[in-house]
């Protein structure tokens, strides 16, 4: 029997049924997605936007609710089927497809990547592919904003955290890290009486200058960065940035 391969969609199908319960259930990340839907609101005014890995449209609903029109794309049809099923979901147009391209032709005047999604692109190769074609379909003058952590230099290869204990379940939490290849591999490990189920995700990191050189070679330059939604802005001690990039303006 062949091992199961990792592959665009693995992430977005194996977490599909809990992402919402697990990623959206504090304060702090409903505070987070309203800084965020106000700051993409902002950036896209009139324009149509398109968001790489919508997964179940935490971002895409409440932006298309206010009457903008907005594409999602994602690997996963699972997440697709989600979205879809959500109050306001029908607004969505959802697009089954890779971030690393082909992407819709647009011209999009915001494309949006969340939530360490990028990252989800595993090699450099592919990063720098998704960079061009987004480059492609973008407006002239129009921005891609890319949301991230700021990679730990502590040189931790690898863990394992005991994230849940309870009567008939245990949720672990491995990981494995490269820090030369700049990858991680981790998987939370699910076991009940019913048999272990497996969530795992593969990520290629960067740093922001690497990330800001990487959308140079593609045409695009850095225009903001801040340290979160809200606006904070960023320094050497932040742990993450919301970095806002420029397609070239029209030329006259």
């Amino acid at each position: 029997m062949d091992e199961p391969r990792y592959t665009a969609s693995t992430y977005g199908d194996r977490f599909a049924d809990v992402y919402d319960d697990w990623y959206s259930a504090d304060r702090d990340a409903t505070d987070d997605t309203e800084a965020a839907v106000e700051r993409l609101a902002a950036l896209a005014g009139d324009g149509p936007v398109l968001e790489l890995g919508v997964g179940t449209g935490r971002l895409a609903i409440p932006l298309a609710a206010r009457g903008i029109a907005v594409t999602g794309l994602d690997a996963s049809d699972a997440m697709l089927e989600r979205l879809a099923a959500k109050e306001g979901g029908e607004r969505i147009t959802a697009h089954h497809g890779d971030m690393a391209g082909p992407l819709p032709d647009g011209p999009w005047s915001l494309v949006v990547i969340a939530r360490n999604t990028f990252f989800n692109i595993t090699s450099e190769e592919a990063q720098r592919d998704a960079l061009r074609e987004i480059s492609r379909v973008l407006a002239p003058g129009g921005s891609l904003v890319i949301d991230t952590f700021v990679p730990d230099r502590s040189g931790r290869t690898s863990s394992v955290e005991v994230r849940d204990v309870g009567v008939d379940r245990v949720l672990l939490f491995v990981d494995r890290h490269d820090p030369v290849r700049q990858q991680a591999w981790s998987s939370f490990v699910e076991m009940t009486p019913e048999g272990n189920r497996f969530r795992p995700c593969v990520i290629r990191y960067a740093t922001p200058d690497q990330l800001d050189e990487m959308a140079a070679d593609a045409g695009l330059t850095l225009g903001d960065r801040w340290a979160e939604w809200n606006g904070t802005p960023f320094s050497t001690d932040s742990t993450r940035h919301v970095s806002r990039y420029e397609a070239a303006p029209l030329v006259a």
